[in-house]
């Protein structure tokens, strides 16, 4: 569940898995009655052009449309006989656009494309600015999505990387305490290796910056890095001496971060995460 105010007006979405967004109508009728926006809803529903718009949707998104009944609806839009609501639709055309549900998070909800159709019929106004504030939304989840690449990707051999540590550097009778100063002390041959530097040189070096240094790097740096875990984690099980890991992790970095800052996919990747964190 995501809000956006919108004019002043609280709207709320929800992310369906199957179906992606959809957009509370019942937030959006608000805007022209506070009070009963089901009547608002409703009335939008007796157009024929509203029900000649959900028709085309659903044929286009659901193979179990109820066409029958679509047609039938179709015929009576439009007379002053005619009434509408969403659990009707629903409940007659096995619609999948519209949702409606009772509780916490009820009300009346649409999918996205319907839910802009429905905002235009409110406000050509508040449908524009409905979907910046959608669009925002969607920016700040795609920089959310792009910094989670970033955590994620170094944290991908973290694993390999600490058993090997754990099996071949850690005698049993080490104390919790011993244990982690051992993992750090290897976190820091990969950061040696990469970035020239320790986790502490480069809190000393950036005292105004939050995280850490890996919290810093970029795609390629990442990259390499979760290489360099695998490798290193290779080397602690071969028995190779610290000193000979770090001065051979090193080479192996200079080596791939001249290719990966040569890659175009990575450029690529790169600038869709900048974007996002814009």
């Amino acid at each position: 569940m995501n809000k956006l105010v919108v004019r002043g007006t609280e709207v709320s979405i929800q992310w369906n898995m199957e179906r992606d967004d959809y957009i509370s109508l019942t937030d959006i009728a608000k805007v022209k009655d506070s009070d009963n926006p089901r009547y608002i809803i409703q009335n939008w529903m007796r157009n024929r052009n509203t029900i000649e718009f959900l028709g085309v949707w659903e044929s286009l998104y659901n193979p179990n449309f109820n066409r029958v009944e679509f047609d039938t609806f179709k015929s009576q839009a439009g007379l002053n006989s005619f009434v509408m609501t969403p659990q009707k639709w629903i409940e007659a055309t096995s619609a999948i656009g519209i949702v409606s549900k009772a509780g916490r998070y009820g009300g009346t909800y649409a999918h996205k494309e319907i839910a802009f159709e429905f905002a235009s019929w409110i406000s050509v106004e508040f449908k524009l600015y409905l979907v910046k504030e959608f669009e925002r939304l969607k920016a700040e989840e795609m920089r959310r999505f792009g910094w989670d690449i970033k955590r994620n990707l170094a944290k991908i051999n973290y694993r390999i990387h600490t058993d090997a540590i754990k099996e071949n550097l850690i005698p049993p009778e080490l104390s919790s305490k011993q244990i982690s100063l051992v993992y750090a002390s290897e976190a820091d041959v990969l950061n040696m290796a990469l970035f020239g530097m320790t986790a502490q040189e480069w809190r000393d070096r950036h005292p105004e910056l939050k995280g850490n240094i890996r919290d810093h790097a970029n795609v390629s740096q990442l990259v390499c890095l979760a290489n360099l875990e695998n490798l290193n984690a290779v080397f602690i099980g071969e028995g190779m001496p610290q000193a000979e890991r770090l001065a051979r992790l090193n080479a192996i970095a200079i080596s791939q971060m001249q290719v990966l800052t040569q890659d175009h996919r990575i450029e690529m990747l790169e600038a869709q995460v900048d974007t996002g964190n814009k």
